[in-house]
């Protein structure tokens, strides 16, 4: 049986992503996940059927089933998707440092400390710029690229597809 706090954690990652259908299916629960093309996202736990207690949510102010208060909070967490603002940099001479895996970002080697590259630090081909977590794997990724980073493109924790650019640099 799925916890809404699991539940939750799923809707953000969906949502900071670019998979629009996620199925899960553990202990014979099933879990479905849905963006529709208006960004929304769409929760359909299969087995929480059985799941009785109420839960109430800040943001919708009622008491609701587990499965309600997960719906509208994957509305939310759309709503926080789709307003994101773009990138403000020129990116027309720019190089971009893509991930090589699906996984999750991480700036920094461990939480406490720094992140490996900011903006306007210089790197070369073989500098480390993050780490891809892909199934309890941390893959350091190199810049491959001579030039000084200019943007940082996703969040520190966020979910990234393959081939989605993380880095831009500007080339020396």
């Amino acid at each position: 049986m799925f916890k809404v706090q699991e539940i939750r954690e799923l809707i953000k990652l969906i949502g900071q992503s670019n998979i629009d259908e996620f199925v899960y299916e553990a202990d014979g629960a099933k879990l479905k996940m849905k963006k529709n093309s208006a960004g929304e996202v769409v929760a359909v736990p299969a087995a929480l059927q059985a799941v009785q207690q109420p839960v109430q949510t800040a943001a919708v102010e009622a008491v609701q089933t587990p499965v309600q208060a997960v719906q509208a909070e994957a509305k939310a967490v759309a709503v926080e998707t789709v307003s994101e603002p773009e990138s403000a940099v020129d990116t027309a001479n720019l190089q971009k440092i893509t991930s090589p895996m699906v996984g999750t970002f991480y700036q920094s080697p461990g939480p406490d400390q720094d992140p490996y590259v900011r903006v306007g630090a210089k790197v070369s081909e073989a500098s480390i710029v993050c780490i891809v977590e892909a199934m309890k794997l941390f893959n350091e990724i190199e810049a491959e690229v001579d030039g000084e980073i200019v943007e940082i493109l996703v969040k520190d924790g966020q979910l990234v597809e393959y081939g989605q650019p993380l880095f831009l640099v500007k080339p020396e």
